[in-house]
């Protein structure tokens, strides 16, 4: 997608519920079919918490040539491998860094500013800022703006999106899920 006379990666995620009180009008099929026109790649839940599952993400590689990033907490590398044997091209790792021989093709999501301020940000070749807190569910006060001046590396935008006006010009991706159907409608018009 061309923003900000930059092209910038739209990850379309196919999420069907959330453990926050979401849960879409949408099926998964009708979600991912959006998500694969719309998308430049399409992110799968493997969590059952947000609707997802490793058969979905098998369903959905069967499904499309884009690139698939698996969602998901993978708290440990066994299921970061997972992901990959069951289609994804990259993995979402939250709250802690893989092992390297994965850090490639992973994005890695601090839990917390704190966190992220903790990790050595030069082994992170992509960070996922979630402006949602996966404890609570609320979104926090941090920015993007704040985020870039601590990491200047590959920077995904995550939550809150509803349309391309809240997309922050420093970032190289971003992710819209819950909102995907009136993201893509604000596209269309």
């Amino acid at each position: 997608m061309k923003l900000y006379d930059k092209d910038i990666t739209f990850i379309a995620e196919v999420k069907t519920k959330s453990p926050f009180g979401f849960k879409s009008e949408y099926s998964f099929d009708y979600l991912l079919t959006l998500a694969n026109f719309y998308g430049d790649w399409i992110s799968i839940h493997i969590d059952e918490r947000w609707g997802g599952s490793f058969d979905l993400l098998k369903q959905a590689r069967k499904g499309t040539h884009n690139i698939i990033l698996a969602k998901g907490i993978h708290e440990s590398d066994d299921l970061v491998q997972k992901s990959f044997d069951s289609g994804a091209d990259y993995v979402l790792v939250v709250g802690r860094i893989p092992d390297k021989k994965y850090l490639e093709n992973c994005l890695i999501e601090p839990l917390s500013l704190e966190q992220l301020l903790d990790w050595n940000l030069k082994d992170i070749p992509k960070l996922v800022w979630n402006k949602r807190n996966l404890k609570d569910g609320r979104l926090s006060k941090e920015d993007i703006p704040h985020i870039h001046s601590l990491y200047n590396g590959w920077l995904c935008q995550a939550s809150g999106i509803k349309n391309i006006n809240d997309i922050n010009e420093k970032i190289d991706a971003f992710i819209v899920g819950e909102n995907l159907v009136e993201f893509v409608g604000t596209l269309k018009t």
